[in-house]
């Protein structure tokens, strides 16, 4: 637990002649939540992905406590979870089983992942939903599908792209306070967003322009 991200001089591309982040230095502590704000098109997934280690920059390196991420299953290992906006969930699988499939496949024994899957719905406000199909759900009900299965992960750093945006008032602050009791327990929390009350929930900002540290 206590683990540090640390984004050094990273830059990245989709294509070699224009560079969707450039030079970007950034660390994300243990126990504090780190916003990345900025416009859309501004690089904040980009950052995330990256962040993940499900992209790999053109230059710089993404760390955790100092060891370089080369790639999503080396950054599994380091339970860096990652939470992104189209929330990656199998839609012909129900809540329950999107959370639960995870957890084994990480490790959990099947009574684990069953107690894990249900306290993280409940935290989330989905109990009732857990036996609906992902494509049943709406779309912020599919949004804290997807922030409880990364919750249930219980990651040393959790990466959430987005995901109060499809959020009425009551679950907004709901997701946030849960966010911040994921770094009370010692995670380093990185909250890409577009939302300045979610952004100022938050202990530390990076505002990025077009791609790169802005003010």
């Amino acid at each position: 637990m206590a683990a540090r991200l640390s984004v050094r001089g990273v830059s990245f591309g989709y294509k070699s002649d224009r560079l969707v982040l450039r030079e970007i230095s950034v660390a994300a502590q243990a126990g504090r939540m780190l916003a990345v704000t900025g416009s859309s098109g501004a690089g904040k997934t980009t950052l995330l992905r990256t962040m993940a280690a499900s992209l790999r920059p053109s230059s710089g390196v993404v760390e955790v406590d100092g060891e370089a991420l080369r790639d999503r299953a080396g950054a599994v290992a380091r339970k860096v979870v990652w939470v992104p906006q189209h929330n990656g969930l199998a839609p012909i699988l129900t809540a329950g089983e999107n959370v639960h499939i995870v957890l084994v496949a990480n490790g959990c024994s099947p009574d684990e992942a069953r107690q894990r899957t249900a306290e993280a719905l409940e935290a989330v406000g989905l109990s009732a939903q857990a036996g609906q199909l992902i494509e049943e759900l709406s779309g912020g009900q599919q949004q804290r599908a997807a922030l409880a299965r990364g919750l249930a992960l219980r990651g040393d750093v959790v990466l959430a792209d987005e995901v109060t945006s499809e959020l009425d008032a009551a679950n907004r602050v709901r997701v946030l306070e849960l966010l911040r009791a994921e770094a009370r327990r010692g995670a380093a929390v990185v909250l890409a967003t577009h939302d300045p009350e979610a952004a100022a929930a938050c202990d530390d900002e990076l505002h990025l322009v077009d791609g790169s540290a802005g003010s």
